[in-house]
């Protein structure tokens, strides 16, 4: 199946284990689902799981799904960001960057998002977390992934890395490399790229990921952290790309990280004069654990630095803030976010930056979209419902797995309501009605134009209007295809 001479190299790299690692690459291996902890805890996922689980090693989070995993990506625990479906290898890269909640992140090749989402969970959705994608359409699917998940404390770019080294030099405290690469580790399942496989094919990567690595290590704080990894095992594109870095770049170390048992060593003799440090690289292979197998190097740029970073000041007309604070008051416990603030074209975000230090970069989304003004109202985003818990909103309608009501609903269909929904001041709950000991006197002169939560088992789905004798489903346009 694969060349003459990619069997011969890692025949000869390999030796005994050769048969099984070819074996492994052949073998379709099970999906990855990271439990989206900024939703739930694993243990309350374990819970209501659809799918039977097996852990991943490294992550505690993670999981193999043993069956079912074709209905993984079209079920509304999916829908409502409660997982994100990932190769288990890559989930070990949160863990070794190991980013804290406040800090200033960087994830500099983030489409589809299962790193950057990963980042933010670990992050608590506090801090800076910066998501960059040079390609415009990964960049669209990295927002929509984002969205989904709840991640609150991202700016989304679509951006050169050199753009952003000559505009943030020094600026993160850690930052992410998920260079591209040849992609050995998936081969066997894009034929695209087994067909473009060569020696040459490996250089010509080795040299852009060496020139990715430089632009990333400008980015990094003194005493700041630097992740390179890689979904491919040449050690062209691996130790030898860190070899080179580390000899043009003496302020970087190469750390030892936390090993777990199936964490293998890097491998400096497969490099020449190869440093015996590389063994601080850390290798997942596909026939030792799950996943698809991975390379990652962790860095740390020596020195201490303190930065006055600027402070983040809300930029939004008074007109505008009044009208979104009407909508908090009317509609959820507590205002979402009072920081940061920033009005766009009419469109009101919580930005985790100040706007003067992104001005003219390629801005895919400045942060998280709370909603708009439009014709005097302020109308909430998707984006804002997936944001919140239930328990902030003062009116949800919660649906069942099994209800009728719930497909309805994903595919922007009106929902009837029961006789007693007509009741003004009281909260939806299980397609019954609960009153709610925060619910605002206001609401009594806006009957029937309420907007309501929907839900899925207690987990955010989107928004719905109450009206004409039911609710109006308002779940985007874009995602109803899916459950068509």
């Amino acid at each position: 199946m694969y060349s003459a001479a990619f069997n011969e190299g890692w025949r000869q790299r390999l030796g005994p284990e050769y048969e099984d690692f070819i074996q492994a690459l052949k073998k379709r291996t099970g999906q990855g689902l990271r439990v989206n902890t900024l939703k739930l805890k694993p243990e309350e996922f374990l819970r209501i799981s659809p799918f039977p689980l097996k852990e991943v090693p490294w992550c505690p989070e993670g999981w193999v799904i043993l069956e079912g995993e074709e209905r993984a990506g079209r079920h509304p625990f999916h829908a409502a960001g409660l997982y994100y479906l990932q190769d288990p290898s890559t989930m070990a890269a949160a863990g070794l960057l190991n980013p804290q909640p406040g800090e200033w992140v960087l994830d500099l090749c983030a489409a589809p998002g299962g790193k950057a989402s990963h980042l933010a969970a670990r992050m608590e959705n506090k801090g800076v977390l910066v998501a960059n994608e040079v390609n415009p359409r990964r960049a669209s699917v990295l927002a929509f992934n984002l969205e989904r998940l709840g991640v609150t404390n991202a700016i989304i770019l679509n951006e050169r890395p050199e753009t952003l080294a000559a505009r943030w030099a020094g600026l993160f405290d850690r930052v992410l490399v998920d260079a591209p690469c040849s992609g050995e580790a998936i081969l066997a399942r894009d034929p695209g790229a087994f067909r473009a496989w060569s020696r040459s094919l490996l250089q010509r990567f080795a040299r852009r990921q060496l020139n990715l690595l430089h632009q990333a290590a400008c980015l990094v704080r003194p005493g700041g952290w630097l992740l390179y990894a890689t979904c491919t095992f040449s050690p062209e594109e691996n130790e030898g790309v860190i070899a080179r870095f580390l000899k043009a770049r003496p302020d970087f170390v190469l750390v030892d990280p936390p090993r777990h048992p199936l964490f293998a060593p890097g491998r400096p003799d497969w490099i020449e004069g190869g440093d015996p440090s590389l063994r601080w690289a850390v290798r997942l292979w596909p026939h030792l654990g799950p996943g698809h197998g991975h390379f990652y190097a962790l860095l740390k740029r020596q020195g201490e630095g303190y930065l006055d970073r600027p402070r983040n000041r809300s930029h939004i007309s008074p007109e505008a803030e009044r009208l979104y604070e009407e909508f908090c008051r009317e509609n959820l416990k507590e205002i979402p976010a009072t920081e940061g603030l920033l009005e766009e074209g009419g469109r009101i975000y919580q930005v985790p930056l100040p706007p003067e230090m992104w001005r003219g970069l390629k801005v895919v989304r400045p942060g998280w979209w709370l909603g708009r003004v439009y014709k005097g109202c302020f109308q909430p985003d998707h984006a804002l419902a997936l944001g919140i818990k239930a328990e902030k909103a003062l009116r949800v309608r919660d649906l069942s797995l099994d209800s009728a009501e719930l497909k309805a609903y994903l595919r922007g269909e009106f929902l009837e309501e029961a006789p007693a929904d007509r009741l003004a001041g009281q909260s939806l709950y299980k397609g019954r009605l609960y009153r709610s000991k925060y619910q605002s006197e206001t609401l009594e002169g806006n009957k029937g134009k309420e907007w309501v939560l929907v839900t899925v088992e207690g987990f955010p789905l989107g928004w719905a209007r109450a009206g004409g004798g039911g609710l109006k489903s308002l779940y985007p346009r874009h995602f109803r295809a899916a459950w068509g």
